[in-house]
């Protein structure tokens, strides 16, 4: 969250760059302002009350050594008196430091001043692109129908036409799906419910093999490797800052209260809550493999079907904390990190740097990766990569002990390397050949096939 020093000193520049994000600040920052007020005078009456209590303490001290028991009893009710004062005004300032928590809680991280203006992912900039188009003929399919095709993904997108008039060796589809045993969504829904997909067979592989495949690489490049938990504390949530905002996206454990958790970077940072790091120690650089929920509350429509979006999902993250003067350059590394991944995929990509009214709650500058759905002629967001800055740090109290300037802040830094879902839509739809649907060569180490291969017609 933003910090009183932030606001205090910069209180015009703060309402007008959370403009950006399409966040009208004025009310809440001067809620906050008179809420600081109300506490500080709350504490300059605190001290005061205990240094005349101190005062007259001594006082009393002094009189029942003179023998003046009865002026010492007078001044004690004094003291009574001041304590109950004293009382009151700790009450004051604490209610009014929850106030400004409750406020400063609600509103969100200020945009870097690169970020673009505007409302909408409409005016995302285009920084950079790679890779290159596939040239596919006017037979080629999207993600679900190769999924048909291949027997990867059973699922229903639309109805129509006649019944087939099938002969005597036709077999049902769990007959067939028994046959290529690859994933289902069909089961998912049967197990769990609609985004819930099984994989199996040579979807299970890949997914295992790009699992690997990320991880290796981001230890390569010299994160260390952890395995957080999968359900997180409400703490937690409000460390990284999806609670309160993004609380009904959140899968809840009520008997618990515990949250399933929407990315690993949520207990990846939480690792370092309430932690005074050591400056030599910086940067911490932390890599994750877990499955991620959420429950994308009003997801529907065309962009939805197939794997575009699922509420559980595997996912690869990165995490990086560091000084304040290195973030960006650490940014940076992570762009370029998570660059070298969708080329080695020999996937078509670009980044966008995200508009004010795109970017998330608690990010100061994003960029995202997309990949090219050659079928679904579209772009496939893969991975967001973003600086938070000192926002998630003040929640967390996550600070480094500075040899000049005592302990500050850190900032901190976040990227999916990758998600899964859709490099998989792109991996299948971008490499269909009369073979099958070829694997990248940098994968096949961790696949142990070159290639996905086309079942025979029956």
């Amino acid at each position: 969250m933003l910090t009183l020093k932030q606001i205090k000193e910069n209180t015009e520049a703060v309402i007008e760059r959370l403009r950006k994000k399409q966040f009208e600040a004025r009310e809440a920052i001067n809620e906050v302002l008179n809420f600081d007020e109300i506490r500080r005078r709350s504490q300059q009456e605190l001290d005061a009350s205990l240094s005349r209590q101190k005062a007259l303490a001594k006082e009393i001290g002094d009189l029942m050594k003179q023998g003046a028991k009865e002026q010492a009893e007078s001044i004690r009710s004094q003291v009574a008196l001041l304590k109950e004062a004293s009382k009151s005004l700790e009450e004051k300032k604490a209610e009014a430091e929850a106030k400004i928590r409750e406020i400063l809680l609600s509103v969100p991280n200020l945009p870097a001043d690169i970020v673009p203006e505007g409302a909408t992912a409409e005016d995302n900039v285009c920084v950079k692109t790679g890779g290159e188009m596939p040239a596919l003929d006017a037979t080629a399919e999207p993600h679900w129908e190769l999924a048909k095709d291949y027997d990867l993904i059973n699922v229903c997108v639309k109805t129509g036409g006649e019944m087939p008039a099938l002969d005597a060796t036709a077999e049902p589809h769990w007959e067939l799906a028994k046959d290529y045993d690859l994933i289902d969504f069909e089961l998912g829904v049967k197990i769990s419910g609609a985004g819930f997909p099984v994989y199996k067979g040579y979807g299970a592989r890949l997914q295992r093999a790009l699992i690997n495949f990320f991880l290796d690489n981001a230890r390569e490049a010299g994160y260390l490797e952890v395995q957080p938990p999968y359900v997180v504390n409400e703490d937690s949530g409000y460390g990284t800052g999806q609670l309160p905002d993004k609380e009904g996206q959140m899968y809840h454990a009520t008997a618990d209260n515990l949250y399933l958790i929407p990315t690993a970077e949520v207990p990846v940072t939480n690792i370092y809550r309430d932690v005074i790091l050591e400056e030599k120690d910086l940067p911490v650089r932390n890599t994750a493999y877990s499955a991620c929920f959420r429950r994308e509350a009003g997801s529907y429509g065309k962009d939805v079907r197939g794997l575009n979006r699922l509420h559980q999902f595997d996912k690869v993250e990165i995490v990086c904390i560091d000084k304040p003067e290195r973030s960006y350059q650490r940014l940076d590394e992570m762009v370029a990190y998570v660059e070298t991944l969708v080329t080695k995929l020999e996937l078509p990509w670009r980044i966008l740097r995200l508009s004010g009214g795109d970017m998330s709650f608690t990010s100061a500058l994003t960029y995202d990766f997309e990949v090219f759905s050659a079928a679904q002629k579209r772009w496939l967001e893969v991975s967001s990569v973003s600086n938070f800055e000192s926002y998630q740090a003040n929640r967390l109290r996550c600070r480094y002990r500075d040899a000049e300037q005592g302990v500050q802040l850190v900032h901190t830094l976040n990227g999916s390397a990758l998600a899964l879902p859709r490099i998989v839509a792109a991996l299948l739809e971008n490499n269909q050949t009369p073979e099958g649907i070829r694997i990248p060569e940098a994968l096949r180490p961790y696949t142990g096939f070159d290639f996905i291969p086309r079942p025979a017609k029956k």
